[in-house]
Order: structure tokens, then sequence, then C-alpha cells
């Protein structure tokens, strides 16, 4: 049996099936993630919302300090290399953060941001 990296390769049509079966799944994954990750954004902007009508700032280091310690927990669990469980949500964070600092800025100036 052949496991060629070349597309034109003569690969067993075992391992093709295999492959196209596994990258199938990951596809749905990648689907799921995406779906999933615009839920969380919509919660989050009504989030940026709340805080605005309220002078909250945007960020809450407290909440991110045990987001990320939860987060590691969940990751250590599921086999999942806490660190980049950690990347992976400082990298959300960081998108919510400026999401609300907009947010913030729009209610205290009436008007929207164009691109943002």
């Amino acid at each position: 049996m052949t496991t060629s990296n070349t597309a034109t390769g003569d690969v067993d049509p075992a391992v093709r099936e295999e492959l196209a079966r596994l990258r199938d799944s990951i596809d749905n994954i990648d689907a799921a993630v995406v779906h999933m990750l615009a839920e969380r954004f919509k919660c989050t902007q009504q989030v940026g919302h709340l805080k605005a009508r309220h002078q909250l700032p945007p960020a809450d280091p407290a909440r991110e300090a045990r987001q990320i310690a939860r987060l590691r927990a969940l990751a250590e669990n599921a086999k999942l290399d806490p660190a980049f469980a950690e990347k992976f949500l400082n990298f959300i964070v960081a998108e919510v953060i400026r999401h609300h600092e907009r947010i913030a800025d729009e209610a205290l100036n009436g008007s929207a941001t164009a691109g943002n």
C-alpha cells in the first residue's frame, strides 16, 4: 500500500476513501464551529449593548480569568492542549472586547462607525 502525498500518486482506494471520510467529518466540524462562534458573538453583542447602556467597561478581567481557568480545565478533560485552548479563548475575547468598545463608542457618540 502506497501512502504518497501527491494527488496523482498511486494511493490505495481504501486509503483515499478513508481520507475522504475523515475530511468530510472535519468539514462538518468546521461548519459547526463557525455556527457556534456566530451564536456566541450574537450573545456577546447583546452583552456589549447592555454594558454600553449601563456604562460598564468593555473588558471584565476577573470574568476573563475565570473563563480561562474553566476552559483550560475543559481542555484537559477533553485531551486538548490547555495552552491552545487559552490562546483560542484569548483571540475570541480580544475580538469581543473590540466589539464592546465599538458599541460603547457608538452609544456615547450616537453614531455607527462604518466598517467595524
